[in-house]
This record gives structure tokens, sequence and C-alpha cells, in this order.
């Protein structure tokens, strides 16, 4: 029997055994109607067969019952010494079986067997029961070939076989008629899904499978419907539907639905109907595998071995299931084989993708065995479809389909929660403005919050698995005290967690409405900034705290101890750092009284600078050398803020004793005038003050101005003024004092002095009483400029002096006014 290609062939070889990927379609359905055939005919050949031994009426109208069976057995006295024998042989060898299962049980151990036992004995019952079949069927076979060929009533045998065959053609055209008119629905939901792939495409191909799904199922409901109602009115004897019509609807409506969940996975025809993505080919091939082998599978089992059974014999039943699951197992096999490779490189390609350490394991776990596993499952069905086909057989099939429904169901309520909270949150323009830090706080737990949710849907998966392979009673479990008690802690701790974040997410997005200055109160002052940064931090501690306490006692765990051992250590950490309880005990203190905020210039600890940052424990302060300090809050005395409410420029002005000091605080006030109009008016609060003369120094008279200015600009605010000052004196000549020496040339007891060497000076200058007797006054200047100019024009008259020297007049003038009188004035 041929097998589908795989999707991975080359193009040319895919297109070139493409036409012959029905065949194997067609030949397991040639076969299931050959064998439907051949039980009618020997069905026929049991109805004539009674009339030939002369038990019957010879009525010939085939409703021979089964007790009527029983008794014809009984009347033959060759057949009832038989069916004796055989009973005795079976009540025999159930005796032997059970003293050997006594006597292992006394001489050996109460223990179970172990594991190679077991399957020693799996094989030895699978090779008795395959010998017994082929037994049971070649008698069969032989007596039913010594029938006479001619005691067949073909009359019977057409007329249920036109009634068969008329039952499955109306059926399968109707559910063909059925599809084709509602193909053009399917294509348009189809396209509905595609056209919303970007925007929540798992959603939307979710809400459009399960549309198809519901137009698939009643179209399979119309056709099984119309088919039976034909078979009962149509096709029937008087209203009844007959036994093998209604095996082949029952058959028809548990393989059709089985076909469409292939379908809602597979879909061939339609993109956009697919729950899992994959390429065209690949879907094609797998759709029209699986339904093969549905097909196959559930007619044979379902209608062919039942009617053979029926109308033939058990044993050639039993042979026609073994070929059946024989032709499956092959089949799988082949499939396996052929698939091994693809899906371990996607798998290995899976791995490499995700960003799950422990499921990119996994997935290479499952790439390199999971051949094995699909193999050692189908062996498994073989071998149980031919030893307890009874209760094994149904068990293995409700627990596949039941792990497949919780592997997909988890996968997909994965991925649509992963598109609904996923992606990123978004809030308002306006909740944005006013809780800036909130979009960016909630996007950060989405990670994590999805992490939990997958866990959970992982072990409710891994439980549902093991509870439909009977390996974990899961729902048993769980309805007794323990498993009760386990849901409600879990429960009340991923409670305890949410209600924990949203209080967390409540409170900061608070704080942070505080701290925002486009609130509507604009910017906040350095101590609310302050307080609020260490409430914020405070507060986060003590709900990790609380939360941590709290779900450990939730989960079981006494915190009894830890409370008490967490107030012993708290206590051994008081008197072991003393130091470090009194800082933060006075940096409490110290930020309740709003004594430092954080960018206050303030001296403390003998440190001044600007507080940078600012903790329960100390403030880091930067000073004007750049060097950052860290000042412990236990070491703090005093603490003087520069930066509260306002400040003032203190300035002491010294002018000399011959200014006037009315003079010079006109030009004061005309300095302040002018710092008042520039770029610093805005921040002086007030108009100036001066005291007046606040001291009579030894060379000079200060005069003390006082400037009111906003916090932090007194310095620059001082700095101006000083310029301007220095500016206004200067163009008004008032002089301002500074330290100079006067040069004292000494003389003997007769009055006379030694001589001294001078430097001629370039510069023109007059003696006036000023220092260093240069020129001040616009008088003086253009006095000195005529000097400069005269100089100029007539060359300088030199002549000697008593001691030799030679001197113009003009500096022997000067030097006449510069020697000191009698008194040495």
């Amino acid at each position: 029997m041929a097998i589908p290609t795989p999707p991975h062939s080359p193009p040319a070889l895919a297109a070139s055994r493409q036409p012959d990927s029905w065949l194997p379609a067609w030949l397991m359905s040639g076969m299931m109607m050959l064998l439907m055939v051949l039980s009618l005919g020997f069905s026929s050949l049991s109805h004539a067969a009674p009339t030939d031994d002369g038990s019957g009426d010879g009525s010939g109208d085939g409703a021979t019952s089964s007790y009527e069976s029983l008794a014809t057995l009984l009347e033959d006295p060759s057949q009832r010494e038989a069916l004796i024998e055989g009973l005795r042989q079976l009540d025999s060898k159930a005796s032997e079986q059970a003293v050997e299962v006594a006597g292992e049980d006394v001489t050996l151990s109460e223990d179970s067997p172990s594991l190679s036992r077991q399957l020693a004995e799996i094989s030895q019952d699978l090779v008795a029961e395959l010998s017994a079949t082929l037994d049971r069927m070649m008698e069969t076979l032989s007596g039913i070939g010594s029938e006479d060929a001619s005691s067949i009533d073909w009359e019977h045998f057409t007329t249920e076989a036109t009634s068969l065959g008329l039952v499955v053609i109306s059926t399968i055209g109707l559910f063909l008629i059925l599809r084709r008119l509602a193909r053009p629905l399917f294509g348009r939901v189809s396209q509905w899904s595609l056209d919303g792939q970007h925007r929540s495409p798992l959603l939307r191909t979710l809400l459009a499978v399960l549309i198809a799904a519901v137009v698939d199922i009643a179209v399979i409901g119309l056709a099984f419907l119309g088919g039976y109602l034909l078979a009962i009115f149509a096709y029937g004897e008087q209203g009844v539907i007959g036994q093998r019509e209604s095996m082949f609807l029952n058959a028809y409506l548990v393989i059709e639905l089985v076909k469409a969940l292939m379908r809602m996975l597979f879909s061939s025809g339609f993109k956009g109907l697919r729950l899992f993505p994959m390429r065209d080919e690949v879907a094609r091939y797998w759709n029209r595998s699986l339904a093969m082998l549905a097909g196959f599978i559930g007619y044979g089992i379902l209608v062919v071995v039942p009617m053979v059974n029926n109308n033939l014999a058990p044993a050639v039943g039993s042979f026609v299931n073994l070929l059946i699951m024989a032709v499956t197992l092959v089949w799988a096999i082949v499939v396996i084989t052929r698939n091994r490779i693809i899906l371990r490189d996607r798998l290995l390609n899976q791995a490499q993708e995700t960003r799950n350490s422990l499921v990119a394991i996994a997935l290479r776990i499952l790439a390199s065995t999971w051949h094995l596993f699909a193999l050692a499952y189908f062996i498994t069905l073989f071998v149980i479809s031919q030893t307890t086909p009874e209760t094994a057989l149904p068990f293995m099939m409700g627990a596949t389909l039941k792990t497949l429904c919780a592997i997909g169901g988890g996968y997909l309520l994965s991925q649509v929660l992963t598109q609904l909270i996923g992606k990123r949150i978004q809030v308002s323009d306006k909740l944005r403005g006013q809780l800036p830090m909130l979009e960016k706080r909630l996007n950060s737990y989405i990670p994590t919050a999805l992490r939990i949710m997958r866990a959970i849907i992982v072990i409710v998966v891994i439980g549902m698995v093991l509870n439909a392979w009977h390996i974990v009673a899961l729902g048993e479990w769980l309805a007794t005290d323990a498993g009760a008690l386990l849901l409600s802690r879990i429960f009340h701790v991923l409670f305890i967690l949410a209600f924990a974040v949203v209080i967390w997410v409540g409170i900061a997005s608070m704080i942070e409405h505080k701290l925002n200055p486009d609130t509507g109160k604009g910017k906040p002052s350095s101590r609310v900034e302050t307080l609020l940064a260490l409430f914020r931090n405070a507060i986060a501690i003590a709900m990790i705290v609380f939360t941590a306490m709290i779900v450990l006692s939730e989960i079981g765990i006494d915190i009894a101890p830890l409370l008490a051992g967490a107030g012993v250590l708290g206590l051994a950490i008081g008197f072991g750092a003393q130091k470090m309880v009194q800082d933060i005990i006075t940096g409490v203190f110290i930020q309740l009284e709003n004594a430092i905020n954080t960018g206050d210039v303030v001296t403390a600890g003998g440190v001044t600078g600007t507080a940078e940052r600012l903790t329960i424990r100390s403030v880091g302060i930067r000073d004007l050398s750049g060097t950052f300090h860290i000042v412990p809050f236990s070491s703090v005395d005093t603490v003087s803020n520069y930066m509260r409410d306002f400040a003032y420029h203190v300035g002491e002005y010294g002018i000399s004793y011959r200014e006037n000091v009315d003079h010079a605080i006109v030009h004061l006030r005309a300095a302040f005038d002018e710092l008042q109009e520039g770029s610093y008016g805005p921040e002086i609060l007030e108009p100036v003050t001066i005291a007046g003369v606040s001291a009579l120094a030894d060379s000079s008279v200060n005069i003390r101005v006082m400037i009111k200015t906003s916090p932090g600009n007194q310095w620059a605010i001082g700095r101006e003024y000083n310029k301007l000052v220095k500016q206004h004196f200067d163009a008004a000549g008032i002089e301002i004092p500074f330290p100079h020496m006067t040069m004292y040339f000494g003389q003997d007891k007769d009055g006379g002095a030694p001589p001294a060497n001078v430097r001629t000076m370039q510069a023109p200058f007059v003696i006036d009483g000023s220092a260093a007797g240069q020129p001040k006054t616009p008088e003086q200047r253009e006095a000195a400029a005529k000097v400069a100019k005269r100089r100029e024009e007539n060359p300088l008259t030199r002549h000697a002096t008593k001691d030799g020297e030679v001197v113009d007049a003009e500096e022997q003038r000067i030097r006449q006014t510069t020697q000191p009188d009698a008194d040495g004035d």
C-alpha cells in the first residue's frame, strides 16, 4: 500500500507523486467495501443454511435470531459435545492458571512482577492470541467453504447490498453537496481572518475557526439526518432502519466529527481556518493522511468488524480487526520514519528561537526522541487491540483524545493570553501626562505575569494528561481535603501577590502624581520630593516584608519563629549598631523638620556645599571645589540652610576718610538701580537697604548694604553688585582704601638726609595729595595732557644740579615741591 509523500520532497518529485496521493485512500475504501460485500454474502449464506439442514421452517426470511442459532447448536449432538468439551478445557485451563498464580504468591513473593516479566507475558499473550485468531478463522472459513455455494440467497444478498449501498451513497453524496454549498462561506470567513492578521491575529483566527467548525458540524449533522431519513422511509422496511445502515450512519457521524476536528488544525483549502500556522502543502499532507487513517480505522472497526462478527463468525471478525490494525501500524511506522528528520529540525529551530532555557531543553530532548514515543504508542495500540480490545482499546483512544485536547487547549490559551496582555499597554495622553511612569511600570509587570500564567497552564496540562492516562487521579485527589486545601492555598497566594502588586502600583502612582509638576499644583518643594521618595522606599520595603510573611503563612510555614528571630536580630543590631540607629533617628527628625532637601546649599557637620543625595542615614554634600562629602546625621549638631524662603547679600564697602559719606551712598544706590534693571532684577525681592556707617576702621569708613534676594541667588547678585559699585566709585572719583606703604628716608642730627636714587616717571603727573600722585579728575587729566604736548613741542632744557646731576626745569620744579620742610613733613 502506498503512503502519501511528505511535503518536504523537491517540487518536481512532489508534483510527480501528487496524482498518486489519493491511491491509498481508494485502496482502503475498496478494502472496506469488499469486506462489507463479503460480510453481506456470508450473511445470505447464513440465512440459507438452516433450510438445508432441516432445522428451520424453510421460510427463508433471514430473521433467525441468536437464540434460534443457539437452539440449533444444542439440538445437534456432535456440536453439543464439541461445545461441552470446549467449556471443560477452558475451565481446566483457568484452574491451572489460578493454581500457578496462587503458587507464585506463596512461594515467591507478594510483590508485583517485574517489568521484564510483564513484557514477556504480554508478548506471550499477543502471540497466543494471534495464533488462536488465525486458527479460528481458518476453521470458520473451511466450514463455510464446505457449504453448498448454491445455497446462498442471492435475492437477500442483493436486497441488503442495495439498501446499504444506497444509504452510503446518499449520505456521502448529501455531505459532499452540502460541503460544496458551504464552501463560499468558508472562503469568506477565511478571508476575514486573513484580513485582520495585523491586529490580534490568533483571536481572529480562533473566532473564524469556531465559526467554520459550527458550519462544518451542521453540514455533518444535516447529512447524517438526511441519510437516516432515507434509510427509514426510502430504503427501509415498514419505517424501521436496518442494523447495517444504523452501524454505518453511527460510524459516519463519529468519523466525520473526527475529520472536522482535523480540519480545524490542518485546513488544506483555507489558510485562514488553521489554528496552527503552516504551509499549504504541509497542511494538505497531514489533512489527507490523518483523514485517510481515520476513515480506514473508523469504518473498519465500527462497520466492517461488527458486520463480519454478526454475519460470518467472530473469528473472522477478529482476523479482520488484526488486519486493520496491522495495516495501521505499518502506515504509522512509514509516516514516522519519513517525517522524523523534518520534525526534528523544526523542533530544534523552535528551541533556538525560544527564550526560556527550560523549554528549549525540553524541545531538544523531544526532537531526538519524538519518533521513539510515537512508535511506542502505535505498537502499544496494536498490542492492546489484539489482547484486550474490549477495555484497553477504548481507554487508550479516550486518553489519547483527552491528551490532544489538553495540550492543544493549553497551547491556544497560552497564545491567546500572549496576544491579550502580551502587547504593550498604552494609557491615554491625559493619564500619561499626570502619571508618566504608570505605563512603563505596568508594562514591566507583563512578562512576569505571562511567565506565571504559562507555568500554571503547563502544570494544569500535565495534570490533565496524567489524569487521562490514570497515572494520577487528579479529579479524585482534588476532591479530597488535601487537594482542596492545596488548591485553596494556591489561589490565596496568587490573590495576595496580585493584591500587593495593585496596592504598590496605586501608591507609587499617587506619589508620582504628587511629584508631577503638571498635575495642577505646580512643582513640589524639595522637602516634599525628599520625603515622598523616602516614603516610597520605606513602603516598598514594608510591602515586600509583609507580603513575604503572609505568603509563607498561607502556604503553611509557621512564621512565629521567624518573627521571634527577627526581633532578636533587630535587638542585636540595635545594640551593635547604635551609631547607625542614631543616624536613622536623627535623619528622620531632620527630614520631618524640613532641615535639608536635595539641592539645598547647607552647612552640616562642618561641610558647606550642595546637598546632592539624601538618605535616611546620611547626606551627600558637594562643596565648592567639587569634592563630595558623605556626612552621617549622627555627626550633625547644627544645620545651616541657605535656601529657605529668601536670602540677603550683606556687603561692607569702605571709603576713604576724606570722602563724603552721603555722596558715596548716592552712588551705592545708583549701582543698585543699575543692578535691578539687569538680568538679576527678578531675583531681587525688595529695594536695597543701606544701614549706614557700620564702622570707622583704621583706614576706611565702612558702609553696610543689604539686598534681599531669592534663596540661592545671593552670591551671584553680590558678585554683580560689587562690580557695579567699583565702576561707580571709579567714575565718581571716590577712593576705596587699600593697604599701602609710605617711604621715609630718615635724617641725621643735623637735619640732613642721605641721598635717594629717584627714578624718573615717563607719564605726567601732579601732586594733589592722592595716592601715588596719579591724576584722577578731568581737570588733572587735561593739565597732564598739556604738559605732555609742551614737552613734545619744546625739547627739555637740562642743567646740572649742585650734585652734578643733569635735570630739566620741570623736573627741578617737581623736586622742589616734594622736598620736606624744616619739620620733616
